[in-house]
C-alpha cells in the first residue's frame, strides 16, 4: 500500500490510514466487526487537519476512530460515547453531530480518551502498529460473536470456514457536509 499511495503507515508527515475488515468467504452483512481510520493519534490528526484544510473533518475522523476502537477492540460499550456526544450537543444547543465544530470534536476526542482510560485502566494507544495488531485480533474474534454465530447457523455457513482480515487504505465518506 505504501508503494502505491506514497503514504507511510505510522508517519506523522504523510500518514497512511487504514480500515480493518473481515474478509469472510461468504458474505455476512453487518455481522463482522470493522475498524475505520486506524493510524490516527494526536500528531497525525493535526497533520490531517492541516493537509486537508478541514480540521472539523480530521477531528471527526479521530473521535470516530477512538469510539470504534474502544467498542470493537476493547469492548467498551458505545453507549458511554453516545452519552458524551449527546451531552456535548446539549451544551452547544445543537441537535445533530454535524452541527459540532472542530473544537467541539477535539474536546470530544479528549473526553473519549478519558472514558477509555477510565474503563480500560490505561491510555488510548497512540502507536499505529499496536492499534493495527489489536484491531486484527478483534476482527478475527468477531467470527465468534453471537450475531455471527446465529447468522452462520441460519444461513448454513460452516464455522470451519473462518474469516480473513483485510487491511485497506481508508476511503473517507465523511469529508463533506452531505
Amino acid at each position: 500500500m505504501e508503494g502505491i499511495t506514497g503514504k507511510k503507515f505510522g508517519d506523522k508527515e504523510n500518514p497512511l490510514l487504514v480500515s480493518v475488515r473481515s474478509g469472510a468467504r461468504a458474505s455476512m452483512p453487518g455481522m463482522m466487526d470493522t475498524i475505520l481510520n486506524l493510524g490516527l493519534n494526536e500528531e497525525v490528526v493535526e497533520t490531517l487537519a492541516q493537509a486537508s484544510g478541514n480540521p472539523r473533518w480530521a477531528w471527526d475522523c479521530y473521535r470516530r476512530f477512538i469510539q470504534m476502537f474502544s467498542d470493537v477492540v476493547m469492548e467498551v460499550g458505545k453507549k458511554y460515547f453516545e452519552e458524551l456526544i449527546d451531552k456535548m450537543k446539549e451544551e452547544k444547543g445543537v441537535k445533530q453531530d454535524v452541527d459540532l465544530n472542530a473544537d467541539d470534536l477535539k474536546n470530544l476526542a479528549e473526553q473519549f480518551k478519558a472514558e477509555y482510560k477510565e474503563k480500560i485502566g490505561k491510555d488510548f494507544p497512540t502507536d499505529p502498529k499496536e492499534q493495527l495488531m489489536e484491531a486484527i485480533k478483534a476482527v478475527f474474534r468477531s467470527w465468534d460473536n453471537p450475531r455471527a454465530n446465529v447468522y452462520r447457523r441460519d444461513n448454513d455457513i460452516p464455522y470451519s470456514w473462518g474469516t480473513a482480515v483485510n487491511v485497506q487504505m481508508m476511503a473517507f465518506g465523511n469529508m463533506g457536509d452531505d
